[in-house]
């Protein structure tokens, strides 16, 4: 398993779209701190672009490497190789790839810029650790997509119309929920609502950390009278580990039974 995640990793690491991820997280690093001098509010804008982006181009990549790969994939299942090492090799070396862009892209501008000497650093340890759990849900996701259809158009499809749901549709369903059954108590089903969706849960996780939950009103204080604890962190941080491993072991489950 280590030697194809280590292949997968390298080989990514050679694409040139690993290169421009990284340029452009390095690029919005040092453009972010040079016009704000204030790192609390440059991770806030970057949680509007990685809450989004990150899941995005986990997405498209772990189809795309799945989709390109598929021969040398073909290739190994011919070894006395197990289909679970194959295959989490190939993930874990996309979603490694992936999420070492991310934190050298943005850990390299805001440690020049003094982050270890700042209060941010938390906050900003935060912002990382939920990019990199959504860059292991979503590469898990769109390789779950890919084994279930062979057909790369219906691949491709049906994996951005995954990542529109979660990202946007969802929030939709959520607001309008809450407005339909405003008279009705919501607390315990925001909480679930939020917990369901590791866009929102990660999203939701940095608003607190930053303390800028009195934004959100009665909601906010629901939030942070939950997330805003220790227990609350650990609940969120053990449910964004669940989203990873549940995925994952769909993933494997799919791909030892099916007919390459």
């Amino acid at each position: 398993m280590f030697k194809i995640l280590k292949y997968s990793f390298y080989d990514l690491l050679r694409s040139r779209w690993s290169y421009v991820y990284l340029g452009f997280y390095l690029l919005l690093g040092f453009v972010l701190l040079f016009l704000n001098q204030d790192l609390s509010k440059a991770v806030i804008t970057l949680m509007n672009v990685i809450i989004v982006l990150v899941p995005l181009i986990a997405t498209i990549l772990g189809v795309m490497y799945f989709y390109n790969s598929r021969e040398f994939t073909t290739l190994l299942l011919a070894q006395p190789l197990r289909r679970s090492r194959i295959f989490l090799g190939q993930y874990l070396g996309v979603a490694g790839s992936l999420s070492l862009s991310l934190v050298l892209g943005l850990g390299l501008p805001f440690a020049l810029y003094g982050l270890f000497r700042s209060g941010a650093i938390w906050d900003f340890s935060l912002l990382l650790l939920t990019g990199v759990f959504l860059n292991l849900i979503f590469t898990a996701l769109a390789f779950l997509v890919a084994l279930a259809n062979d057909n790369r158009i219906k691949g491709f499809g049906y994996a951005v119309l995954l990542w529109l749901f979660l990202a946007v549709i969802y929030d939709g369903l959520f607001l309008l929920s809450l407005i339909l059954l405003e008279e009705y108590p919501l607390d315990t089903f925001a909480l679930g609502a939020s917990l369901l969706n590791p866009i929102d849960l990660s999203r939701t996780l940095i608003l607190l950390k930053l303390d800028i939950s009195a934004l959100l009103g009665y909601t906010g204080a629901v939030f942070k009278s939950f997330f805003g604890t220790s227990l609350g962190l650990v609940i969120s941080l053990g449910v964004l580990l669940l989203w990873t491993v549940l995925p994952t072991g769909l993933m494997l489950r799919k791909a030892r039974s099916k007919d390459f």
